[in-house]
């Protein structure tokens, strides 16, 4: 009864405080909140002393008083997010002593209590500290979104002064305006960095991929380099020489070209999707495709430099010209021993199908890595250097790498698992297209199959029941070399639809030369980044009456 008696003597006692400053407040902090105001009980006291008025009263009053300090929260939440201040007092607030704040438009948030939540690391939420977020944001597209936008309003304490106007200095440009232009028939999977994939059924008309819809893999927006001021930097072993190479230097090694299939890690990732939500770019068959590279072996210009292989390990660490605000460039590596093999056949290519390097694709200079998955061919080459351990790059050590299903993102160790380096036996069917109508008595059907490690395909099996039963695809002409298959095979069947037959379940699974077979489905491997899906490619269509 005390605690009743003083949550209702609290309660009456902000009740007239509220009742002289009623309409001020609410026409300052509770414009957004009209329930409250026809919430607000009137107070009616009555000379009935029962027991049962009594609590009836006290509860009333506890209700009002727990009311009325809510409201008093609304109030000076609203008064907060309603103050004024300049740019010069939030460049003041850039530490935790300080609390950190950051604009965004017009509003001030204070982000002190976020930062270490922050998915991409405190470090890159620091960059903003005491100013903006648009030159920040504008990098990855991923902060438009509404969830996004709904975090930051928490933290929101005010706006800046109208007369505050931006200094010219943060009229900062789109950082992907200068991107090039794209073929329309590419599908988009994100614009900011630009990521996309050609079509299934123009993936398999050419053997060589064509330039324009040969699937692009971005991290971070497009470097636009001079080849005239263009120098890649070798870095030579204690003893040896470090090398300032520029495009024409680069020309003076033997060329050497490879016909070499490039695929992403997180190709048919949407598959996976279907089985559990993972993170990453919602790829469907088309993050794969072929190319003839051009350029100087990898070897050869290691060995100018002085490098040679090791009895200990070592890794050929690649450092990119495309970087973050932070000036963090994207980077990988691969083994010594891989990149100095010359039958590995690892280029410093400057051709791509007989032209120039396309910026999309790395121009002046990128690496390429046959076998290995596409992750390790960077593009726009600044730096190599050989490290006694693999590159500390983002991309090295906290991405690209499989887990077991069982593992989510509150139990993922990144460090317990290798980085993906060549990649499991593949393939795909590109025609028909999954809810197709056949209307002949014929079906034909067509794909692409691949295997990691220079291993070679040597079977594709096709059904039209699921699996139930299988024929042999007829596989193209294209030779390929004993440990050294850098390149897809293409491969069709024409078969018989069946008779009565109205919907066909059409498989495709993979055998490569070491007679590594694809799974039949995706919930055994799958994982939380929904990389390497090589599960049986399945695709269901109908059948004309």
């Amino acid at each position: 009864m005390l605690l009743l008696h003083r949550a209702g003597v609290l309660g009456l006692r902000q009740a007239c405080r509220l009742k002289c400053t009623h309409s001020r407040l609410c026409t300052q902090a509770c414009s957004t909140n009209d329930s409250f105001q026809r919430q607000c009980p009137r107070l009616a006291f009555s000379r009935d002393n029962s027991r049962t008025r009594g609590w009836r009263v006290m509860g009333t009053l506890l209700g009002l008083g727990a009311a009325l300090a809510y409201h008093d929260h609304r109030c000076r939440a609203a008064q907060d997010s309603t103050r004024i201040y300049t740019r010069e007092e939030v460049k003041s607030h850039t530490s935790p002593e300080t609390r950190i704040w950051v604009t965004l438009g017009s509003e001030v948030f204070d982000v002190t209590d976020f930062v270490d939540l922050h998915p991409g690391g405190p470090s890159k939420l620091m960059l903003a500290a005491g100013g903006p977020l648009e030159p920040f944001w504008a990098l990855y597209a991923v902060h438009n979104q509404s969830h996004i936008r709904e975090i930051l309003a928490q933290y929101k304490i005010g706006e800046l002064s109208p007369e505050d106007k931006a200094p010219s200095t943060l009229k900062t440009s789109d950082p992907y305006a200068d991107d090039p232009i794209r073929h329309p028939a590419l599908k988009v999977n994100s614009q900011r960095p630009f990521n996309a994939e050609p079509p299934p059924e123009l993936l398999t008309e050419n053997y060589i991929t064509p330039n324009p819809i040969f699937f692009t893999r971005n991290h971070l927006p497009v470097p636009n380099l001079d080849p005239d001021t263009y120098r890649l930097h070798i870095i030579g072993p204690p003893g040896g020489q470090s090398l300032s190479l520029s495009l024409d230097d680069l020309h003076q090694f033997p060329k050497h070209e490879i016909t070499a299939t490039v695929q992403c890690a997180g190709n048919r990732r949407s598959e996976m999707n279907q089985i559990k939500e993972v993170r990453g770019l919602e790829w469907s068959t088309g993050a794969i495709s072929t190319a003839r590279w051009a350029g100087a072996r990898l070897c050869d210009v290691l060995a100018k430099a002085g490098h040679q292989l090791r009895d200990a390990e070592a890794h050929v660490c690649f450092e990119g010209l495309d970087s973050d605000p932070t000036g963090t460039a994207y980077g990988a590596s691969i083994p010594l021993a891989r990149a100095m093999d010359p039958e590995a056949e690892v280029l410093l290519a400057y051709e791509m199908n007989g032209q120039p390097l396309p910026r999309d694709h790395g121009f002046p200079v990128r690496v390429v890595v046959p076998g290995v998955v596409g992750a390790r061919h960077v593009k726009w080459l600044g730096k190599v250097s050989v490290e006694p351990e693999e590159s500390y790059s983002h991309w090295q050590r906290r991405d690209y790498k499989g887990f077991s299903p069982s593992v989510d993102w509150d139990s993922v160790d990144f460090d317990s698992a290798p980085s993906i380096q060549e990649l499991p036996v593949q393939s795909a069917i590109t025609e028909p297209k999954d809810g197709e109508i056949i209307e002949s008595r014929e079906v034909t059907v067509k794909g692409y199959a691949w295997s990691g490690g220079g291993r070679a395909v040597v079977r594709v099996d096709v059904s039209l029941d699921g699996g139930l039963t299988w024929q042999v695809a007829e596989l193209d002409e294209e030779k390929q070399c004993p440990r050294k298959a850098w390149a897809w095979r293409l491969w069709q069947l024409q078969a018989t639809v069946p008779p009565g037959k109205k919907e066909l379940n059409i498989v495709c699974k993979a055998v490569d030369d070491s007679y590594n077979v694809q799974p039949d489905t995706v919930a055994p491997i799958w994982n939380l980044r929904g990389v390497l899906n090589n599960a049986w490619h399945r695709v269901h269509v109908r059948v004309a009456p």
